[in-house]
């Protein structure tokens, strides 16, 4: 009988991500009037910008981490979906869903950051995660001893798409240049996550096979010198020699026993 077809949500995090994006995009664009990204997923610029950051209000640090949740444009959202669909799931399966995860939410942040502080237009967007993932990939692979020529062509797409389109609508290089940043860092500290099942199979290995070592040699390394002789004098005692009544057969084979030698 054949199996049932089903769905397999393979990347949470991934895919989890990009229908926040493209749900606050359509509640954005077809319920609230273009005033719902302005409002919760776009990050202020500086001090010298129109509109700056609010220190005092709480909601604007929220804002640090939601504005890459918010995109301008349908060019925008599927320019960015394109590539976190393409290396998320990857970058997923090799480091865990809750290493992803934590890689995209400190991306947003340091983005964030940087355009509050030293920016003078809004950021938001998903890009700045879009670029760790495409250089966190391809310095990946690179400790393979192997470059694969895709990843060198979707980053060529990436940068081209940056120079031949400057920044505008609020999509800040700034914030491609700081993903690409946090993604090369991600590579060198991050631990993949066979690595770290390889390590914890291999550790719980090697306990089990000393405690069965200790549980085979414990009991000889506690003997004293007086205990063993007591034991040899009750198994010398359990011969066949110290039986009350013994047979005619075992007392010929007494006969040979010259006697006991105590050690």
């Amino acid at each position: 009988m054949k199996k049932g077809f089903h769905i397999s949500y393979n990347a949470p995090v991934t895919v989890t991500f990009s229908l926040l994006c493209a749900g606050i995009f359509l509640l954005d664009q077809y319920v609230s009037g273009g005033k719902l990204i302005p409002l919760l997923f776009t990050v202020p610029g500086g001090a010298k910008s129109p509109s700056p950051f609010e220190w005092s209000i709480p909601l604007s640090y929220i804002r640090l981490f939601t504005h890459v949740l918010g995109h301008c444009d349908w060019n925008h959202l599927l320019g960015n979906l394109t590539f976190i669909l393409l290396l998320g799931p990857l970058m997923e399966e090799k480091y865990g869903s809750a290493m992803t995860a934590l890689m995209m939410t400190v991306t947003a942040a340091v983005t964030g950051v940087i355009n509050a502080c030293f920016l003078s237009s809004s950021l938001l967007g998903a890009s700045g995660i879009a670029f760790m993932l495409i250089v966190l990939a391809s310095i990946s692979t690179i400790s393979k001893s192997s470059i694969p020529f895709s990843f060198l062509l979707v980053l060529s797409v990436f940068i081209a798409r940056e120079i031949l389109s400057p920044s505008a609508s609020n999509i800040s290089t700034i914030a491609h240049i700081t993903g690409g940043l946090c993604g090369s860092l991600f590579a060198f500290l991050a631990v993949p996550k066979t690595r770290t099942q390889d390590k914890t199979s291999s550790g719980t290995k090697k306990s089990t096979r000393t405690s069965s070592q200790t549980q085979q040699s414990g009991p000889r390394q506690g003997l004293t010198r007086e205990e063993m002789l007591r034991r040899i004098r009750q198994l010398d005692e359990s011969s066949p020699r110290y039986s009350s009544s013994p047979s005619p057969r075992s007392l010929e084979e007494d006969t040979t026993l010259v006697g006991t030698i105590e050690l």
